[in-house]
């Protein structure tokens, strides 16, 4: 997929966030109940990029996550740059205004190449990735995932639960990098604009398969 790697991780989501209702035993608990129970939401997040080779945090953007099940999403970066990836439940669009190119993919294939993408749908994460604890650490309670298929882009993605959220996730692909994104000031069911989860290519952009 031909992307900024500030975008790729994506284009999810789905991205993710939790507003669990009682108490848990472990992340995966949660992980689970967020799926099953949490149909719409949106919060503000901060994705990190941190280099391969040192570690060193690298570029920061930060925006808008919207979601509502299954397989509709939007997840816009609005700082430093422009960006939006929406998820309409058949298509997934990524908006580039600095290249003035959209990408054009189905949704089913997609799943799993977007931060958004990955919870986006009610069994996605279950169905493409192996789950497990995996133990805590910053004070979060985490779920690992590992890909069934090569083909993810993923070598594995890591889930920190809070008391009450789903705080952080880290996305590590093949080549060594890793995209840390923090979520924050969740909302659960809120209303939309009927017009959140569509997409139209604006008029002369370039429009890519």
């Amino acid at each position: 997929m031909n992307l900024k790697w500030r975008h790729v991780g994506a284009g999810a989501l789905v991205a993710l966030l939790l507003s669990a209702q009682g108490a848990f035993a472990g992340g995966l608990d949660r992980l689970r109940a967020f799926v099953q129970d949490t149909k719409s939401g949106e919060a503000q997040f901060t994705q990190t990029n941190l280099s391969a080779k040192s570690g060193q945090a690298g570029s920061t953007s930060s925006g808008l996550f919207q979601f509502s099940r299954p397989g509709r999403f939007r997840w816009e970066y609005l700082k430093p740059y422009p960006q939006t990836i929406v998820g309409d439940g058949q298509t997934l669009w990524i908006w580039d205004p600095d290249l003035k190119q959209v990408t054009r993919k189905k949704l089913s294939n997609s799943l799993g190449s977007t931060p958004a993408a990955i919870l986006a749908g009610d069994n996605a994460l279950e169905k493409g990735f192996s789950l497990q604890e995996d133990g805590q650490s910053d004070g979060l309670e985490w779920v690992l995932a590992i890909p069934k298929t090569r083909d993810s882009g993923f070598e594995r993605v890591r889930l920190g639960f809070d008391g009450t959220s789903l705080a952080r996730m880290e996305l590590h692909d093949n080549f060594g990098h890793t995209i840390l994104i923090r979520f924050s000031g969740f909302k659960m069911a809120p209303h939309f604009a009927p017009d959140t989860f569509h997409f139209t290519p604006p008029p002369g952009a370039d429009v890519i398969q």
